[in-house]
């Protein structure tokens, strides 16, 4: 018996990325969250700290330039069932770790697994949104970046008070993935092979997608050919200025509290106000984008309005440097982290715009690996700035650098309309 369509299948898609997500980011933060009494049981300093972020960091970047080509290559079902069902069990592995060399082959082998996540998930966003959508769709999946860095601390924490020892939190987040995968390959299918898509859902999807190579032409782009093209070091730029900057707050938070004298688990409020002003930023972002171009503006200039104003509040990240206080603290995250999280959708959202589905998961994975060799390297810096000054240096640089990537995006992308 032929089962009935589903109407809006499309998001139920989008809502089952954006879940994906979140375990993505209980997973990570689960180690920065409990930073403080891992580096007290081993007697680390920041940085040495430093090189467990660091060792994720480097299997994350480049992993996402050989996931998003091998997200094009086999599909997104296949693709992501076998990246999540990786990067669960490393997850669980570092419960077993024992020092510094085994907890950082563990974290490089979770960054190696989670990497494919965002360009699966742009991909998939290319195949079943139109472009009227995508803002949206984008900003519902990376919203889970948020949602799971808000639950993190709470569940980490959680497992730590009843088993009386961090261990034992790696194993709880890292099982959650495991559980995601029989729900993703029972719904997922390409909206051309898809049974349950209406006639009208999959006109609408088809119909509304970026243009596709003319018949001879390759499916995907070669990279020689992308890495000419002045908009894909736009997108890459872009990337590169601003996701340091994220990265800075979500993986030394616990850390930076402690520097000014807060408790981590005494000032839960500082986790997770942050993190839902992100989830906030992520349709702001892609919904003031989508509300744009429904009134009349072009794709092109509605992008560009939201970097612009995300480069802008992410100025106010420095204002802690020079103003006390636990408030003016949380109120600077929550602002900067609002407009990364809009400036980020739409950098997420700009291959879509202007490649052909066979080669979106390809670009955003260039551009994660050009934001992941950066972060690296401030990774390392901070771990060594904030051992012998502060965070505050770090603080005022991590304002300026996004206007660098506004400028980048208004000088190198032009988005064509259809």
């Amino acid at each position: 018996m032929t089962k009935p369509p589903i109407r809006g299948l499309r998001w139920y898609i989008g809502f089952i990325l954006f879940l994906s997500t979140v375990i993505n980011y209980i997973d990570r933060q689960t180690l920065s969250v409990l930073a403080p009494d891992i580096k007290q049981e081993f007697g680390w300093n920041n940085t040495t700290f430093a090189l467990l972020i660091i060792s994720f960091r480097i299997a994350y970047a480049f992993g996402q330039t050989a996931s998003g080509r091998f997200l094009d290559v086999v599909g997104i079902r296949k693709g992501l069932t076998l990246s999540v069902a990786f990067y669960s069990f490393s997850a669980m592995l570092a419960s077993a770790g024992s020092g510094l060399r085994s907890l950082c082959a563990f974290r490089f082998l979770l960054g190696a697994g989670e990497s494919a996540n965002w360009p699966g998930a742009t991909k998939t966003v290319a195949e079943w949104f139109p472009r009227s959508e995508s803002g949206w769709a984008v900003a519902l999946f990376d919203s889970g970046s948020s949602i799971g860095g808000a639950i993190a601390p709470f569940l980490a924490y959680w497992v730590y008070q009843v088993s009386g020892g961090w261990r034992p939190a790696f194993l709880v987040t890292g099982a959650l993935g495991l559980l995601w995968i029989p729900l993703f390959r029972a719904v997922y299918r390409r909206p051309e092979d898809h049974p349950r898509l209406s006639a009208e859902e999959r006109k609408l999807i088809l119909e509304g997608r970026a243009p596709e190579p003319e018949p001879g032409d390759a499916p995907r782009v070669p990279y020689a050919t992308l890495l000419r093209m002045p908009q894909t070091w736009g997108i890459i730029l872009s990337k590169m200025l601003t996701d340091p900057v994220w990265f800075m707050i979500t993986d030394w938070l616990a850390l930076m509290l402690v520097a000014r004298g807060y408790s981590p688990k005494d000032s839960l409020l500082a986790f997770w106000i942050p993190f839902l002003a992100a989830d906030i930023g992520n349709f702001a972002g892609g919904g003031l984008s989508s509300y744009l171009i429904r009134r009349g503006w072009t794709v092109d200039r509605s992008r560009k309005a939201v970097c612009i104003a995300g480069a802008i509040g992410m100025a106010m990240l420095a204002i802690p440097v020079f103003v006390d206080g636990f408030f003016v603290l949380v109120a600077s995250l929550a602002v900067s982290t609002l407009a990364y999280a809009a400036f980020s959708t739409i950098i997420l959202t700009l291959p879509a715009d202007l490649y052909p589905t066979g080669s979106v998961a390809s670009v955003s994975g260039m551009s994660g690996t050009g934001a992941g060799i950066v972060t690296i390297a401030a990774t390392y810096v901070t771990g060594i700035v904030s051992d012998r000054y502060s965070f505050g240096p770090i603080l005022v640089v991590a304002s300026i650098v996004p206007m660098f990537a506004a400028v980048a995006i208004m000088s190198l992308i032009r988005i064509k309309e259809r």
